[in-house]
């Protein structure tokens, strides 16, 4: 069994949706960032880092409980786990697929946070910032839509675990100070994705927003 430590977020989700697509059995447990549940002793020895999310596996490597923090080390922990071609085990493929992953991380989501921060919970307004973080953002979207010009996915033609981190960032679009429209080719990825009923359910986790 599997407990996830997890809240609304799209870290938090893109790790259900990858249970959920797995199959995998799991229990959610809700930590509640806005009440600083992440910062408690007994969460933090599970996450050093105080961030959600979090998971511990009972049956681990060595059949031992084991315990991983940081979504995109945990999206590869499951699908080593389970021997998933979401992460995919040919050489070419799974660099690809890294190196939309590290996108992801490096990128999509300490960005477009930045963005939700300045545009949705700052306590006054800073131009300067904003202005920043919407031309980074952009920048971002036309790289990921120039990319599914040319693939059906981020790692090609395949369906992988750069799509499922991607997914719940750009979920947010009414968060963002402009259309998805603007991006044609991440609209039709968008919305493909959103047919998967795996999807569907993990952005379900722990609730619904």
């Amino acid at each position: 069994m599997i407990d996830l430590y997890t809240w609304i977020t799209p870290n938090g989700r893109k790790v259900s949706i990858l249970l959920e697509e797995l199959g995998l059995d799991y229990t959610a447990h809700a930590i509640n960032i806005t009440q600083n549940e992440q910062h408690t002793e007994k969460f933090t020895a599970i996450s050093p880092n105080g961030k959600i999310p979090a998971l511990v596996d009972s049956d681990g490597p060595d059949g031992k409980p084991f315990t991983v923090f940081e979504s995109g080390a945990m999206l590869i922990y499951l699908c080593e786990k389970v021997g998933s071609e979401l992460w995919p085990t040919d050489a070419r493929r799974r660099s690809v697929c890294l190196q939309w992953l590290m996108f992801q991380m490096g990128g999509v989501g300490p960005f477009f946070g930045q963005v939700h921060h300045f545009w949705k919970y700052a306590k006054e307004d800073v131009p300067y910032a904003k202005e920043r973080y919407k031309k980074e953002m952009l920048r971002i979207y036309k790289t990921l839509d120039e990319r599914l010009g040319e693939s059906e996915y981020l790692a090609g033609n395949d369906y992988t675990i750069a799509d499922i981190a991607t997914y719940p960032w750009v979920a947010r679009i009414s968060w963002h100070p402009f259309e998805l429209e603007e991006f044609p080719n991440v609209k039709a990825w968008f919305d493909g994705l959103s047919k998967r009923e795996a999807v569907q359910r993990g952005m379900g986790v722990p609730f619904d927003e």
